[in-house]
């Protein structure tokens, strides 16, 4: 039964001990611990804080990412339709400069199928000329054969010249 039940003297000096042992944790394990907890309490704090405000910088940096791609996507969107444009005066100048190009051809093939023509005009009526002096000289050899009648074509001729 002594083992259940503790004699007063013990239950005295383990009371003292008890008392002690609390007396130097209030007055040095305590504070300590408290603080540490404090300590751990306030890194976790600022830890969560910090992590509030990376995420609100993500979701900022995210907002404008999507700003600046849209951006992007509009610039790209402009200097596309530019491109397009520019094309498009580019070969309507080309177009147009091919037009004048080709009218500028035309006339002056115009003018030079003008110049063989008168040319060739020319040259025919000057073989038609030539055949007409031949063929009258011809015929004059035949008609004119003898004196008499060379005699009277020069009398008709003076006579022609003279009535003008």
């Amino acid at each position: 039964m002594d083992l259940l039940i503790p004699s007063t003297g013990l239950l005295f000096w383990m009371t003292i001990t008890f008392l002690v042992v609390f007396f130097l944790l209030w007055k040095f394990g305590f504070p300590v611990i408290t603080g540490m907890v404090a300590e751990r309490k306030a890194f976790i704090d600022e830890s969560l804080r910090k992590a509030h405000e990376a995420n609100e910088r993500l979701a900022n940096i995210q907002k404008e990412g999507e700003s600046i791609l849209q951006e992007a996507r509009e610039k790209q969107a402009q200097i596309l339709k530019e491109a397009a444009e520019t094309r498009d005066a580019i070969v309507e100048k080309a177009q147009e400069k091919a037009r004048a190009e080709g009218a500028r051809l035309l006339d002056d093939a115009k003018a030079a199928i003008e110049q063989e023509k008168k040319a060739a005009i020319a040259d025919i009526r000057k073989q038609v000329a030539t055949l007409s002096v031949e063929i009258a000289e011809k015929v004059l050899r035949q008609n004119l054969q003898g004196d008499k009648a060379q005699m009277d074509l020069i009398d008709r001729m003076l006579d022609d010249v003279s009535a003008n």
